[in-house]
């Protein structure tokens, strides 16, 4: 899929204008992303925002193979030290390696080819530090019954809590799990928050 064609089109539900709901009930709950922390494809960059403006101190990358959409999110005016760059998350620069004290997802992970999932598990494991921490909105179901759903499943593209303990167990420990009680309209019931933490020992990223 070309992103960036999506972009110009306009072809962007995943774009609510605001950054996901069940974030902000976590830093609202359970404070700031303290340190640098990645978002890998940002978009137009709400959820950069909202944890940059939640700790000032951190540096919050947002990454998106989109110009167009890199090109929007800077539109915005700043509200901390949020830096936006243009980068494909399966061939992460070497300044972005093991420097993340925080992976933050969000829509990303639902939108790539489930045969790219271990590879953007290898991507958060190079890009966080020794123990540096994974926190993720997953979607387990993306449709509606009665949803129009695409020629070939999506995306976006669910994911069972099985597969997720497949794909991150070898690399992370789950230090959390839990149901948002927010979330944007539609969505309700069908999104899982998780907070993994990188296997500081026997990782092969």
């Amino acid at each position: 899929m070309n992103w960036d064609e999506r972009y110009q089109a306009g072809e962007t539900p995943w774009e609510k204008g605001a950054p996901a709901p069940p974030l902000i009930e976590w830093l609202r709950k359970r404070g700031a992303l303290e340190g640098e922390v990645l978002v890998p494809g940002c978009g137009h960059g709400h959820d950069v925002r909202a944890i940059a403006a939640a700790s000032p101190k951190s540096t919050v990358v947002g990454i998106d193979i989109s110009a167009t959409a890199l090109k929007e999110a800077l539109r915005y005016s700043s509200v901390g030290r949020e830096v936006f760059q243009s980068a494909d998350i399966f061939a992460l620069p070497q300044s972005l390696q093991c420097r993340f004290d925080w992976v933050f997802e969000h829509t990303c992970f639902c939108a790539i080819q489930p045969e790219q999932r271990l590879n953007y598990v290898k991507m958060a494991v190079s890009a966080l530090k020794p123990e540096g921490q994974l926190l993720a909105i997953f979607f387990l179901n993306p449709w509606d019954p009665e949803d129009e759903i695409p020629e070939g499943g999506g995306p976006p593209f669910g994911v069972t809590k099985a597969e997720l303990e497949n794909l991150f167990h070898p690399h992370f420990s789950l230090i959390e799990e839990f149901k948002p009680t927010t979330a944007f309209p539609g969505r309700e019931g069908r999104e899982i928050v998780r907070l993994l933490r990188k296997i500081r020992v026997g990782v092969s990223a």
